[in-house]
Order: structure tokens, then C-alpha cells, then sequence
């Protein structure tokens, strides 16, 4: 029997969001092992340089070549590509001070605030079972906090303000897709990072407000250095692995409901507890897995929920997409 043409796209949604997770993870690990001797807006830039030269060369001729980098919708564009710069600045300034299992863990509240934003600004209707799940990311969420004891650490506010961008971006992505293709998407994203880390960097590239102490905002404000011959392939793979994960998580929101694909991005969250273990050496302790479990569980139960009700996918009504 032959399989129905929104299996497919939901199939094909799925296929692009977990495999947007995984280099998404390598994004974030290769971030995090550069952020004691970089500032990030030298690592961004050289990656937003090799991204975008990869989304041109490679994904634009995939969707049918350059007269899709034309568009009517510019301002929107730029609005969208801000607040991925926003939300990636805010994640990786948090990445500097915390584990990177735990940066990633209060990141993904960001599927659940996609669901909460699907409802206001989508009209997706949400039941119990998802309502219940983004209860238990929230609880997930304060318990990764800490609050009142005296592990509790400002910069765990940076991924969940990166999140809350990052969702924000998707809901953009939705409205935009009717006519926009993935590989446009990908192109104004990675043109708004190359443009607002130039501008931070001739701002703060001379250091002179660096040694604050603070690892998140030495970070930003280190001084440009040149990269090692080493570094720079970290860099590189890291700028690859960003194109690819932007261009595919493009295609996923793009084609199919939020709420179905956005669970299938929390293989990075297991990745960054992989990568954490093997290449950092930070192991979660049990407050850490506790919000760990609850976040990532919800995510399963709202997959289990749409796995049952073979919701309908967003193309199949007349809404507009992501992207």
C-alpha cells in the first residue's frame, strides 16, 4: 500500500529535525571547547562565513538555484535572522559558565514554548496530554535553576532566554514558509550573524573591556586572536555543521507542525550529555538529571500523544507554513 503524502512530509520532518539535532550538538560542543581562548563574536563570524558560503554553494543550487535568494519579504528576513543571533549569543554566553548538559537541558524548554506560541499565534489546538507536558518542562526547567541554593548561576537565564528567541524565530519561520524556500532562509540567517558579529567584533575586538573575571562575559568581549591551525578545523566543521543543522531544521518547520517535529530536537540534548561526559568530563548530578529526565520526558510525551491522534500536518490547512 502505497503511503499517503502527509506520512511522507511528516516522515520527512521528522528525518530533517533529528538530524538537525545532531549538528546542532556539534555546533554546541565545538563552541564550547573554543570558548577559553576565543571571543565568540570571532567564532561566530568565521563560522557564519564558512555557513554561508556552504548554503551557496551547496543548498541554493539544491532548491533550484540563486534567483531564490530574491525576496519580498526582507524586513522579515532580518527581523528573523536577529533573533536566531539573539538567541545563539544568549546560548553560547551561557555555554561558557555552565556544563554543557545543562546549558542544553534548559535550552530545550524551547519545543515546549513553541507549543505555547503555536496556540497563541498558529490556532493549533493543544490537548491535555501536550498541556501536561509543558508543565512538566517547566517544572524540568526550575529544578535545573537551582533557586535558593548556592549552585544557582545567573548565566543559567541565558539559555532560557535563548530558547524564548528561538522559538519566536520558528514561529517566524511558519508565517514565512508559504513562499519561502529552506535554503533562502538558511542564506538571511547566516548574512544577519556574518553582519552582527563584524559589528561586535570592531566594536570589542581589541579587549580592552576584557578580564572581568566572568567567563560568559569574557567571552564576548575577548580580544581577536589568531586561530591555530587546529582550532580553525574546529571552527570550520563548526561553521559546516551550522549551515547544515540551519538549512534542515528550515525544512522541518517548513514542512510539518511544530509541535510534532520539535520533539525530535532533543537528540541534541542527548548528545551534549555524551559530548559533556567524553570531551569535558562533566558528569550531571542527580538535580541535574532530575531536570534533565522531566524535560526530556516531556518532549516523548508529546511525540506519544501525536503518534496516537495522527494529528494532520500544518500544510494540509489553510494556515501558512514555517519558512
Amino acid at each position: 500500500m502505497q503511503a499517503s503524502a502527509p506520512s511522507i512530509n511528516v516522515t520527512f520532518g521528522i528525518a530533517c529535525a533529528f538530524t538537525a539535532g545532531l549538528f546542532f550538538s556539534v555546533n554546541d560542543m565545538g563552541i564550547k571547547f573554543l570558548s577559553g581562548d576565543y571571543p565568540l563574536h570571532e567564532i561566530i563570524l568565521i563560522r557564519a562565513l564558512i555557513g554561508i558560503t556552504f548554503t551557496i554553494f551547496f543548498f541554493v543550487p539544491l532548491e533550484g538555484g540563486f534567483h531564490n535568494l530574491k525576496t519580498k519579504k526582507l524586513p522579515l528576513h532580518l527581523a528573523r535572522g536577529c533573533l536566531v543571533v539573539i538567541s545563539n549569543m544568549a546560548f553560547f554566553l551561557g555555554l561558557a559558565a555552565l556544563p554543557l548538559a545543562e546549558a542544553s537541558a534548559i535550552f530545550f524548554v524551547a519545543p515546549l514554548v513553541i507549543t505555547l506560541f503555536s496556540v497563541v499565534f498558529l490556532a493549533e489546538r493543544v490537548g491535555i496530554y501536550r498541556w501536561m507536558a509543558v508543565i512538566a518542562g517547566l517544572v524540568g526547567v526550575i529544578i535545573m535553576f537551582r533557586p535558593g541554593t548556592s549552585t544557582f548561576q545567573l548565566a543559567a537565564l541565558l539559555p532560557l532566554f535563548s530558547a524564548v528567541c528561538y522559538a519566536g524565530m520558528h514561529m517566524m519561520t511558519r508565517k514565512m514558509g508559504v513562499t519561502e524556500k529552506a535554503s533562502t532562509l538558511a542564506f538571511y540567517i547566516q548574512l544577519c550573524f556574518v553582519f552582527l558579529s563584524g559589528s561586535i567584533g570592531l566594536a570589542f575586538g581589541d579587549g580592552r573591556y576584557a578580564g572581568t573575571g566572568d567567563p560568559s562575559i569574557d567571552f564576548l568581549l575577548r580580544r581577536w586572536i589568531m586561530p591555530s591551525s587546529t582550532d580553525f578545523m574546529v571552527i570550520a566543521a563548526v561553521g559546516i555543521a551550522s549551515s547544515a543543522g540551519g538549512y534542515l531544521i528550515s525544512q522541518a518547520y517548513r514542512t510539518t507542525e511544530a509541535a510534532i517535529v520539535a520533539p525530535f530536537e532533543y537528540i541534541s540534548l542527548v548528545m551534549a550529555i555524551i559530548w559533556g561526559m567524553i570531551i569535558f568530563h562533566e558528569f550531571p548530578d542527580y538535580v541535574a538529571w532530575s531536570g534533565i529526565i522531566l524535560i526530556f520526558g516531556s518532549g516523548l510525551l508529546v511525540f506519544w500523544r501525536e503518534s496516537v491522534l495522527k494529528k494532520r500536518i500544518a500544510t494540509e490547512r489553510p494556515m501558512p507554513r514555517q519558512r
